[in-house]
């Protein structure tokens, strides 16, 4: 049997609620502020571009970035529904994020605990100098 089609966009609105849903069915609902939908609400708001993955009115994969479309783009979060990982939607959404960016703009991303692997099938290189400063401290 046939999946339904997956329908992507840089324009469709996300609502929290359903970014949230998303992050409980992928790995990263256990690193993201689910349960406080004010926070989830600002990650959406604050972040400048937002490619996302539909099946129908379900959202089964995003890529949430901060960027200035000209030099860089922090990817913040690359999550695809666990169901619907292995087809191909978490590459689109960065070739997606991708064309939306100036050609010489790199796209930077930390890897989560679990997906090291998964970044360099896709064409990213490692990156030996990133630094991260704890919350709070």
């Amino acid at each position: 049997m046939n999946d339904p089609p997956v329908l992507y966009s840089s324009q469709r609105r996300v609502l929290p609620d359903d970014y949230a849903d998303l992050l409980r069915r992928c790995s990263l609902g256990s690193r993201r502020p689910v349960d406080d939908p004010a926070r989830i609400g600002s990650m959406l708001d604050n972040a400048n571009l937002h490619c996302s993955a539909w099946v129908g009115d379900r959202l089964v994969g995003m890529a949430r970035s901060l960027t200035d479309f000209a030099y860089c783009c922090y990817l913040a979060d690359l999550s695809v529904d666990e169901a619907w990982q292995r087809k191909g939607i978490g590459k689109e959404l960065v070739r997606l994020t991708r064309s939306s960016l100036h050609p010489a703009a790199k796209i930077v991303l930390l890897a989560a605990p679990g997906a090291e692997e998964y970044y360099p099938r896709i064409g990213f290189i490692p990156h030996l100098s990133a630094w991260t400063l704890p919350a709070g401290e």
